[in-house]
């Protein structure tokens, strides 16, 4: 695979992780929250791994091409967005109470992120319209392969934005309480307003 190519879709793939999404909104309660976002940010990795894999194997274009697949999908991932939403504006965190407030084992909070990233139809739709246009046919390397490894390329992104971005949330909120827990108010309406902008492209259209 040309190191060009992959230099390109290495900075794409940065820029559109660098913009704030229902990742971001996740991953910033969990750094208010939890004492650690290791877990929430492995989930959403895990998830992004799962989509790699179904673009590679030809998966998700069967999905993008079965209109009550892919509305389920979204349905799911929309109605799971919502929950969140509201547990977060429920229960807004604050580095204080992170302690008493943290978010349950490590699988739980991993099997969350996982499904943020996992059960999001825009970025498996992201996935299919982005990672075959780096990949070239006819290359030594197999497409399926060329596949995995862009994939790969964006998961270590979110991975290294992911958790600088829960990190800084933790410490630079520590000291701001109210500013703390305005900003995980923050992230469950954007979470809140993600999930209903999903519900309504695909449900009402």
């Amino acid at each position: 695979m040309p190191i060009a190519a992959l230099t390109a879709f290495w900075a794409v793939s940065l820029l559109l992780v660098l913009v704030p999404g229902a990742d971001w909104a996740y991953v910033i309660a969990s750094g208010l929250r939890d004492r650690s976002v290791l877990p929430a940010v492995g989930g959403l990795l895990a998830g992004y791994v799962v989509l790699t894999a179904a673009v590679a194997s030809g998966v998700a274009a069967l999905i993008a091409r079965t209109p009550v697949v892919l509305t389920v999908l979204t349905t799911l991932g929309a109605v799971y967005l919502l929950w969140l939403g509201v547990t977060t504006l429920a229960r807004p965190a604050v580095p204080e109470a992170a302690a008493a407030q943290d978010g349950g084992p490590w699988p739980r909070r991993a099997a969350r992120g996982a499904g943020i990233s996992g059960l999001n139809p825009k970025a498996l739709l992201l996935f299919l319209a982005l990672l075959p246009q780096f990949a070239a046919r006819g290359a030594a390397w197999p497409f399926a392969a060329q596949i995995a490894l862009l994939g790969l390329v964006h998961t270590a992104n979110c991975a290294m934005v992911y958790t600088g971005v829960g990190t800084a949330a933790r410490r630079v909120l520590r000291t701001r309480p109210a500013f703390a827990r305005a900003v995980s108010r923050c992230s469950g309406v954007a979470m809140i307003a993600i999930g209903a902008l999903l519900l309504a492209e695909h449900l009402l259209a």
